[in-house]
């Protein structure tokens, strides 16, 4: 099983490791502490489940996030 490195950008010291299926929970719990949703969220667990990892960077950065699999 694939552990990812989820770093959110606009909150310092927001870093969590997770599988798969926890990045869009995870990514949903972070938009709702700024009030905000977005169906990105979806779309970057998506991305990363299929491995498309141009998409997963482009819509990481669109929300201010870094996704990386963990070491």
């Amino acid at each position: 099983m694939t552990i990812y490195t989820l770093t959110d950008r606009l909150h310092h010291g927001h870093t969590v490791h997770v599988r798969g299926d926890e990045i869009v929970p995870t990514v949903l719990s972070w938009l709702a502490e700024l009030g905000a949703r977005s169906p990105l969220a979806e779309d970057l667990g998506r991305a990363v489940r299929a491995g498309n990892w141009p998409e997963t960077h482009r819509i990481a950065d669109y929300l201010s996030l870094e996704v990386a699999v963990a070491a």
